[in-house]
């Protein structure tokens, strides 16, 4: 089950944040949730799914290769009209070192990530591991 969590916004944000479970399914559901989100946000078609390829991306990765507990933040800047998205997934770390992978089959979920971002990086804090994008949506 995929919970909001009560949050408080920055300054100038608007923010929706959601526990992730970990387990398979997990991505699916919360790209539903998100969707609703960007709807409210009133967002392109062609922005809102440039979003939840990176939510989903992001999202996979740490129930792939984290251990749990995951959160998701999806914020958008506050304004007359949302010009940029943060996407961002905190993990309490890596499983495991990384294993051979078929490259056909996985290992470009961080470069798609990358090309669809504005800006996007890692940050690496005492409970775990943060990754994030920022898109601009208009």
């Amino acid at each position: 089950m995929i919970t909001a969590l009560p949050c408080a916004a920055p300054q100038g944000e608007v923010e929706h944040v959601f526990s992730l479970p970990h387990a398979p399914e997990t991505a699916g559901g919360v790209r539903r949730r998100v969707r609703g989100v960007l709807a409210d946000w009133n967002l392109t078609a062609d922005a809102a799914a440039d979003v939840l390829l990176v939510v989903s991306e992001l999202v996979t990765n740490a129930i792939v290769h984290a251990l749990p507990p995951a959160t998701l933040r999806v914020s958008r800047d506050r304004g007359e009209a949302c010009v940029a998205v943060r996407v961002e997934v905190t993990d309490t770390g890596p499983a495991a070192p990384p294993s051979a992978v078929d490259p056909d089959e996985h290992g470009r979920g961080l470069e798609i990530v990358s090309t669809l971002a504005e800006r996007c990086g890692v940050r690496v804090q005492s409970g775990g591991t943060c990754r994030w994008a920022e898109l601009r949506v208009n």
